[in-house]
Parts: C-alpha cells; sequence; structure tokens
C-alpha cells in the first residue's frame, strides 16, 4: 500500500485487477422480475446482436468479460482511481469521509464507455456494419461513437435537440470520431417527424430519440444495431466493473461506506457502481445505504413515479417494461442535465426502490449547480451536471454527519467531467 492510500487519499488497483467477470444482480433481487410484455418483444432480435439478449436475459451471476474487451477496458484508463475529498471535508467541517470513484478520465470523459465497448464489440462479431443510437448530454452518444470508430462501424446519433444546441462542442467530439449526429426530433424517421412538423424547434426528448434511432435499426435489420446507454440489464451487466473495483479500493484501506451515491437519470453509472454492494446489503453483508439521485425537475423519486408497465421509447417500439415511469409521452424541460431526462427508471432499480433496498432523491439544478461551483472550488474538479446530482447528497450526507458528530464513510460515483457543459454552468450560476 502505498504512503496515499495509507492516507486514504487516492487509492489505485494493479491492471491485473481489473475485473475479468461482470455482475449480474438478477439472481439475487429480492424476487423474479417482471418480465417485459408487449409487441415490441418481436423487435428485440431484430435490432440487437444475440449475445447481448443472452446477457439482457440472462440467469448467471457472473459473466465472463471477454479478453479483448478486457484489453480496451485497460487502454481507456480502468481500472480508475478511488479518491478522498478532503479540501471538501475541512470546508464542510464535517467528521464525515468523502469518497469519489472517478469515471471521468476515459477519452470521453464518463463512465458510458464501459457498456459502449462492450456493445461495439458483439456488434461486430455477429457482423452489423453500424449502430445506431439518442444520448440526451452527449456522454453517451460520444463513448458510442468512439467505440464504434475502434470496432471499424458506423455511428448514427440522434440527440435531443435541447442538447444539440445548447452543448454543440458534445455534439462536434463525436463528429470529430466520425459518427453522424441529428437533432432530435428529426425529419429523417417517422416517428421523428411526428413532432418536428408541428414543432422544428421542439426541445425533443430521449423517448422519442429512442423511437428514431430503432426505427432506423428496423428499417435496416441485419446490418445496423441499435444500441442502447442505460435501463437494459446488459447495461447495467456492462457497468458493474465500477462498483466491484470500488469494493476492492475499500478493502484495501479497511473501510465499509455508510452511504454509497449515484446519479440516475435511466440507472446505468448508479448501477454500476452500487449493484456490487447491493449484493452484499442483500446478503446482509453490509448495512450500507444506497441512494439513487435525480432531478427535481424530472422528479420520479420525489413524487415518486407511478411504477407501471410503460414502454422505453414514446412511438412504443420497445417492449413494456415493469419500471418507475412518468410516461413516454412525457417531455422534460430542457435542463442542463441531459442524461437526468429520461422519463423511466431501468426495471432493476425501480424493483430495489419499491422494495426499500435502495433510497431515491432528486434535487434541484439551481443547487446541484451550487454543489458542483463547491467542489470545484475545494477539489478543484469541474463535474458533469449529472454527476452534481450525486455530489449534492454526498454533501447533504456530510452535513447529516456532522449533525449527528459521527465518522461516517460517503461514497459517490464521478460519473463525468463537466469541460464541455461550462455555458450551463455559466447561466445558471450567472457567473462572468
Amino acid at each position: 500500500m502505498t504512503r496515499m492510500e495509507q492516507n486514504n487519499v487516492k487509492v489505485q488497483l494493479n491492471p491485473e485487477e481489473l475485473p475479468k467477470e461482470w455482475y449480474n444482480i438478477v439472481p439475487d433481487l429480492p424476487h423474479p422480475l417482471p418480465p417485459p410484455q408487449g409487441p415490441g418483444m418481436a423487435n428485440l432480435p431484430k435490432i440487437f446482436p444475440k449475445a447481448l439478449l443472452g446477457q439482457e436475459m440472462s440467469p448467471d451471476r457472473y459473466v465472463p468479460i471477454p479478453e479483448e474487451l478486457r484489453e480496451l477496458f485497460f487502454y481507456i484508463g480502468r481500472p480508475t482511481p478511488l479518491y478522498r475529498a478532503k479540501r471538501l471535508e475541512k470546508k464542510l467541517n464535517t467528521p464525515a469521509e468523502i469518497y469519489f470513484k472517478r469515471e471521468d478520465g476515459s477519452p470521453t470523459g464518463s463512465h458510458k464507455l464501459n457498456t459502449a465497448l462492450a456493445q461495439a464489440y458483439y456488434a461486430k462479431k455477429e457482423g452489423f456494419v453500424g449502430q445506431t443510437t439518442e444520448t440526451g448530454a452527449g456522454q453517451w452518444g460520444s463513448a458510442l461513437a468512439l467505440a464504434d470508430l475502434l470496432n471499424d462501424l458506423k455511428c448514427t446519433v440522434y440527440m435531443c435537440r435541447g442538447s444539440y444546441l445548447t452543448k454543440p462542442y458534445r455534439r462536434l467530439v463525436m463528429q470529430m470520431y466520425g459518427a453522424e449526429v441529428y437533432p432530435s426530433p428529426s425529419d429523417r424517421t417517422k416517428s421523428g417527424r411526428a413532432y418536428y412538423d408541428k414543432d422544428p424547434n421542439h426541445p425533443g426528448s430521449l423517448g422519442i430519440a429512442i423511437s428514431e434511432a430503432i426505427e432506423v435499426a428496423l428499417e435496416n435489420e441485419g446490418k445496423i444495431a441499435y444500441s442502447l446507454g442505460s435501463v437494459l440489464n446488459h447495461v447495467m451487466l456492462h457497468q458493474s466493473i465500477i462498483g466491484q473495483e470500488a469494493k476492492k479500493q475499500f478493502q484495501k484501506i479497511d473501510k465499509e461506506p455508510y452511504a454509497l451515491i449515484g446519479c440516475a437519470g435511466g440507472g446505468s453509472n448508479f448501477s454500476g457502481f452500487t449493484f456490487p454492494f447491493v449484493h452484499d446489503k442483500l446478503s446482509k453483508k453490509i448495512d450500507s445505504r444506497i441512494i439513487a439521485v435525480g432531478a427535481a425537475e424530472i422528479p420520479k423519486f420525489s413524487q415518486p413515479a407511478p411504477y407501471v408497465y410503460d414502454y422505453g421509447d414514446e412511438a412504443g417500439f420497445t417492449p413494456q417494461l415493469k419500471m418507475l415511469s412518468l410516461g413516454n409521452k412525457f417531455i422534460p424541460p430542457a435542463i442542463y442535465s441531459g442524461g437526468l431526462r429520461y422519463h423511466g427508471y431501468a426495471p432493476i432499480l425501480s424493483m430495489l426502490f419499491m422494495e426499500k433496498v435502495i433510497e431515491g432523491r432528486d434535487y434541484s439544478q439551481e443547487y446541484a449547480f451550487e454543489c458542483a461551483r463547491l467542489f470545484a472550488e475545494t477539489e478543484g474538479l469541474i463535474m458533469a451536471p449529472e454527476t452534481a446530482h450525486a455530489a449534492a447528497a454526498a454533501i447533504e450526507e456530510a452535513k447529516e454527519a456532522k449533525k449527528h458528530n459521527e465518522k461516517r464513510v460517503i461514497a459517490f460515483n464521478y460519473s463525468g467531467h463537466g469541460l464541455l457543459d461550462l455555458e450551463g454552468y455559466q447561466r445558471v450560476l450567472k457567473l462572468g
């Protein structure tokens, strides 16, 4: 153990400690996951590689990671470090220890590459020539663009128009990687035109963008695969390397987190960071609080959203999934946290919330951004607007530790950087 690890400032893993298997939480759930249903089930074999469908339905607790993928994960910076926010602790005058798992060091600046690389790998192996997808803030779109580039696949991205206009540099990152990027709703698809023809300035939603991307995949069956960056079981599976690494890192410094926190739009980074710990909580090895954080402007936790069968997209191309949902026709406000604008949560996350295994809370954009500014002023890091919501919860938990004078260990997933989101920070925080 290095001196910095002994001081709990930075905890790193060796390359050989990179996980060799993905963790699948499905066998450990309190009861069987309600199955997807509806006519959209027939579309799944038409748009997804067979390997991903197998992972989606897998009953196995652990799924081997191909060696070629492990090499790519090492190439993009895995294993990622775990840091302690000592300056933030001092500023808050709290006895709590605040840790954050840094997923922002990847080439595209977020955790999204963990599943993008896997999905591109399987699409290429099964003979697809390209992939199509949606993106909100642009982190997922840029991750898939790079993953497709590395696997010699064509990438087409439908980006929510609100983010397309307010986050031009995210779009340019995708284009630098060779992707075609279109504002959604667009005039290129039937599902997009249903909104575009009525309002060419429609801000869009992830539900609409998903419909556009799936429509393209269905029209190019066997050639263009559809790729999703959140919600589905196989995405949660791929992201589990985050939490598996974090468990090893906390074991290295002999710490057990009191609270584990992640922002949640559809649920990918929250699930990836926390599900390996949820495994231990369900088996009563730990008693940590697991906290998912959303946006108050899309109030899926604070109201909370109904737990119902609903479509994952606006047009109804997907199967119906049992999830917390505001409705597939819901048009969210154009907040800068584009990744939190999805109308529903992943079925697994939704079940765990309903079973009270995990907690959920929502913060306003303004409050989250203020917390992000505090983090920048103390730790020198500018985080993604989505990540700011997780940081807000960590700060609130640290204040609670101070109120009770308890030395609690608090950890959150630093899911992405905000260097391409500065315009949003400028407007909300009235900087400059």
